[in-house]
Parts: structure tokens; sequence; C-alpha cells
């Protein structure tokens, strides 16, 4: 396999995870006993440009299909998040009703409406027809397609060249991150700005954030990988902010290379940590397989544990980075007998690999478990909000990762 971006061969992994469903594959009662679809999740490191690859076992039609369940606006720490960004952005781009915003990956909807109500003209590009109806529902309009070079001349083509482009989360779910960029780069109107967040590669490592690892993610990026694409399709890094969501993340404001805008300190600044911690050298990478494992090892040992104490254990969040350490893990129903899932597109479903039941979160309630494990760390306060009712039975929270803790 050669890197996806400067096409260099790849000769270093970075972390292999065996054999895993595609993480967002929820099953039905009926698929039970049905074949289940696994591919091997390992990752690679380029040594020439850094960019953290999974191996080429599937495409992004296998993965994003009209059945994907994964909606933006079940979080309501998310919501808060877009509605935030939108102000912050429209303020300092002055966006208004001649501007153009197009949002790639646009999900349910859960960030253009901002934009829809403040009447500024958008577009959602999003291949999933589950979550674009949702969208349309809203009054977004919605391009049901996969977003690229060719997508984006078309868009040119028809006039609709962006003052903004964003993408939340969808940077690392391209397979061609070249051809995306080179997107980016033809939709984008002369002076215009994009903004991408993706998981920063930099806390996945610091925090031993394996589980963020799945097939959707093609790519695990740094900005010294994320610099150099950009180059490569004639894009500039502007600016860029460190973020709490999933663990970590980036946003970074990209322009065209011509453009008059200074680029900021923050960007070499950030440039430079990711050299001091490594991120550039071969041993950083090649160490965090055993550390991925310990965690693993240290969950097993936990459930064990509490089921042979006589402690009834529930998992919270159906999410895909909880599929991911339970499947690697191999924990099934003996060890957790049910997840619960507040999005309804989830409930009555079966965890990926794992077969254990999505339930809604009434069940929580109604079956008091004395342990709650949070699969979905990154909302770990979110959760322990909601569900702060299981202390009045003596019921605590865990979580997993970094390092296996109760609360």
């Amino acid at each position: 396999m050669n890197c996806r971006h400067c096409h260099h061969p790849l000769q270093h992994a970075f972390l292999d995870l065996g054999f895993a469903p595609p993480s967002n594959a929820y099953l039905n009662a009926a698929d039970l006993t049905k074949p289940e679809r696994f591919y091997p999740l390992k990752l690679h490191v380029c040594e020439k440009c850094w960019l953290v690859q999974t191996d080429d076992y599937n495409e992004a039609d296998e993965l994003f299909d009209d059945n994907y369940a994964y909606f933006s606006s079940v979080s309501q720490s998310w919501l808060e998040h877009a509605r935030h960004y939108c102000q912050m952005v429209t303020q300092r781009l002055g966006l208004g009703q001649q501007s153009l915003v197009i949002e790639v990956a646009s999900n349910d909807g859960y960030l253009l409406k901002n934009f829809v109500a403040a009447g500024i003209p958008c577009l959602g590009i999003e291949p999933t027809a589950s979550t674009a109806a949702a969208a349309e529902k809203l009054g977004i309009p919605v391009r049901r397609e996969f977003f690229g070079r060719e997508l984006a001349e078309r868009l040119v083509a028809e006039g609709k060249q962006a003052d903004l482009i964003l993408g939340n989360n969808v940077y690392a779910h391209v397979p061609d991150i070249n051809d995306f960029t080179a997107g980016i780069k033809t939709a984008l109107k002369p002076g215009g700005t994009v903004t991408l967040e993706f998981p920063h590669l930099m806390r996945l490592i610091e925090h031993t954030q394996f589980d963020t690892v799945y097939h959707e993610h093609f790519s695990y990026l740094s900005l010294l990988a994320v610099d150099r694409i950009f180059a490569k399709a004639g894009l500039r890094v502007l600016d860029v902010e460190q973020l709490s969501t999933h663990g970590g993340s980036l946003r970074v404001y990209g322009c065209h290379q011509q453009d008059q805008r200074a680029t900021t300190t923050a960007v070499a600044a950030l440039l430079e940590e990711e050299r001091s911690r490594g991120l550039n050298q071969l041993p950083t990478y090649q160490a965090f397989q055993q550390r991925a494992d310990r965690v693993k090892d240290d969950l097993v040992m936990f459930l064990i544990e509490q089921k042979r104490a006589g402690k009834r254990v529930a998992g919270y969040g159906a999410a895909a980075k909880g599929n991911t350490l339970l499947n690697y893990a191999g924990i099934k129903p003996d060890l957790l007998p049910y997840v619960c899932d507040a999005a309804p597109s989830k409930q009555q479903k079966y965890l990926p690999g794992a077969h254990i039941p999505i339930l809604h979160p009434d069940a929580i309630r109604q079956r008091q478990p004395d342990i709650v494990l949070i699969l979905p760390w990154n909302i770990q306060s979110e959760v322990m909000q909601l569900l702060a009712y299981i202390r009045e039975w003596g019921g605590r929270f865990a979580v997993a990762v970094p390092t296996i803790k109760v609360l």
C-alpha cells in the first residue's frame, strides 16, 4: 500500500486492532442470524508526510449508506458547539445575505439551520439519505452526493462558489483526501475561507484514544500532515485553533495560497509543538500499540471483576468509538448486557460485532445498574448530568479511556 497523499510506500504500522465490522453498521434482530462483514482495522504511518491512515479495504459508499445511523443533533453539547461556531464565523468573515456557505457532510442540518435562521444562503453536501432528509425538513437545500473535485466543478458551473466552506469531522472520513482538498480549492471563492474540524492526532497519541479509530476514519491528522496536503492543493493554512471536542480537535482555517491575509502565529507554534512531541519521528508511532493493549486489557479485567462481584453493569452511548473498543476487547452481552442511547435510530438495534442490544435510556432507571460505563467519553460530563439520578440507588459511572476510572 502507498500513502494516500504522497504515494510513498507505507512500511510502518501504527496500530493493529484486528478485524472489526464498520462501527456504524448497527444490526436488526433479523441480522443476528446472518453473516456479518468484518474488515481489517489497521493503521499505517507515512514516514515522508506523516499522514496516519487505514488499510485500503472498503469503499466510502459501503460505510456511508442510506441507513447510516449517526445524527449530529442527538448531542446537545454538539448543537451548542455548532451554534457558537456559526455566530463566531459570521462575525469574523462578515457573512450576510449575499454570501454562500457550503457545508460538506452537513448531516441532519445540525449546523446549517443556524445560517438559515440568520438569512445567510447555504448548501449542504450529504451523501446519506437518512440524514439529508432530516436536513431538508429544516429548509436546508442538500446535494445528496460525495464531495470532491468533480462535484466542485459542477457547483462552480452553477455559480455556487462559496465564501465559506466548512467541514466538521469529515476531513478524516474521506478515502481520497487529495481529491477532496482539490474540491475545496475549486469551490472556494477568491478571498474565501475554509474551516475544517477534525480529531487531533497529537491528542489521540497523548491520551491513548485508540477507540477513535474505525473504518469510517480513513485518516488521522496532525497539522504537519494537513499543512502539506493543503499546500499541494494550492491552499494555505491561515489559522488554527485547538478545541476540546472529541477529546481534542483542531479547527483549521484555510485560504487560497495567494490570499493577502497573513498566517497567524498559532500555526507555526502548533507545528513546532507537534515536532517537539515527536509527530515527525517513527518511535512515537511504534510505541502506541502497547498502550492501546493496556487499556483493552484493563477494561476486560474490570468487567470480569464486576460480574464476579455480582454487580450489574450497563453501557451508555452506542457510539462508533465504543464499538471499536468493545470489538477489540471481545466484549459480548455476558459482560455488558445492554447499552442505552438517546438516538431513536439506534434503539432496538444491536451493536455491530458485539451484538449487544441498544435500549432507550429509560432502561437505566428501570433496571438500576450499579455501574454505567460511558463509552463516548468525549461527552462524559453531558452523560453524567443526564443520568445523575443513578446516584439515588448508589450507582456510579465508569470510563475506560485513557485509563479505567470509576466516578
